[in-house]
Parts: C-alpha cells; structure tokens; sequence
C-alpha cells in the first residue's frame, strides 16, 4: 500500500497522502499546517497509518510520531527528522536526507526547523509547532 501513496503523492498535486487502513486522504497545504490540523481535528486517522510527504522536518515528524504513524515516505527529509523517526522506531523511505529544511526564501532554515532544533521533546515540538500556526494564522 505505501507504494500506492507514493504514486498518487507524485502523480497528484498533493503535498501528503495518508493511508489508514485502507482509507486514503489527500492534503494540499504547505509546510506542517495539514499535519496539524488533522492532529487536532481527527489524530485517530494517524494511528499505525502510512504517510507520504514530499518535504518532512523535525517539526512535522513530530506530529506524526505523536499521531501514532507506522511508517513514512519523503521525497526530502531532513536529518533531525529521520533521527527522530529512528528514535521511536518509525519505518522510514526517502529520496534525499538534507541537513536540514530551508525556508522558503531559499536563504535560510525553515522556521520550524530552527525553532525545533534544541529539542526531542515530542510534547514539546508540538507546543512550538502550536504557537507558530496560531501566530501565522492571526496575521492572516
């Protein structure tokens, strides 16, 4: 089945596909806004499903650690990601390991990852990740 999400990942327009036990949703929003939003809205849809991104951080691996996931595919993941996902015994398949996301300028850290990058406190990513969509959200 992973190999079905990874297609659709790279034949759709879609930034995430999630498979959870047979049932497959889509997701189109940038960064880990999706992740998040599903986390909050209906994290059983995480639990022991398979995921394939095309950009995973720490921060986004760790929403999914916290959704419960049993495996994940990314088309990028950076290092702090996949040594989290190793920590907590996550599968993991991916095309390029980068040391570490870049913003979307191009010049520089991906906020998320900056801001997560002294820390492998699941519960305490999530309160960052937290803080920064609210934030985000307020300004819109």
């Amino acid at each position: 089945m992973m190999q079905l999400i990874i297609d659709q990942l790279h034949l759709g327009i879609y930034s995430c596909v999630i498979n959870q036990n047979g049932k497959i949703r889509t997701f189109t929003q940038r960064g880990v806004a999706d992740l998040y939003d599903l986390l909050n809205s209906d994290d059983n849809f995480l639990h022991e499903a398979e995921i394939a991104d095309k950009v995973i951080g720490k921060a986004a691996a760790a929403l999914l650690i916290k959704g419960g996931i049993k495996s994940v595919f990314s088309e990028v993941i950076s290092q702090s990601a996949l040594a989290l996902f190793n920590k907590h015994h996550i599968e993991v398949l991916y095309t390029e390991l980068v040391p570490h996301i870049i913003n979307r300028n191009n010049n520089g850290w991906c906020p998320l990852e900056e801001r997560t990058a002294e820390t492998n406190n699941i519960e305490e990513i999530y309160g960052i990740v937290d803080t920064f969509i609210k934030q985000l959200r307020a300004k819109q």
